[in-house]
């Protein structure tokens, strides 16, 4: 699910981030995303990317029920929406607001 957060905030995405909740991940391309553990195990967890525009940001979030089966492929079971991302939506989209200048 795509979260749109359009305008000037007072603090730069990445820390956003980390004030909802989330843990920054860099794989081994140097790609950076945030993970929010459910259960305080590994999986299922929620998982978000960020890309950085020219009037804001947008987070994209789904959530990761298990992690990959084959380590050489980077797909997953992961949901893009549905009842618990929408709540998470919710839940990062009122905490983005707090940061708006």
């Amino acid at each position: 699910m795509k979260i749109s957060c359009i305008g000037q905030f007072a603090q730069h995405p990445r820390m956003i981030m980390q004030r909802c909740g989330y843990g920054e991940m860099v794989n081994r391309q140097g790609q950076r995303s945030y993970t929010r553990l459910l259960r305080g195990v590994p999986y299922p967890r929620f998982h978000a990317y960020i890309d950085v525009l020219d009037d804001g940001f947008q987070i994209n979030l789904h959530l990761d029920q298990k992690a990959p089966v084959y380590k050489s492929v980077s797909a997953h079971a992961g949901e893009y929406d549905g009842p618990v991302v929408e709540g998470e939506t919710a839940r990062i989209t009122a905490m983005v607001e707090q940061f708006r200048r």
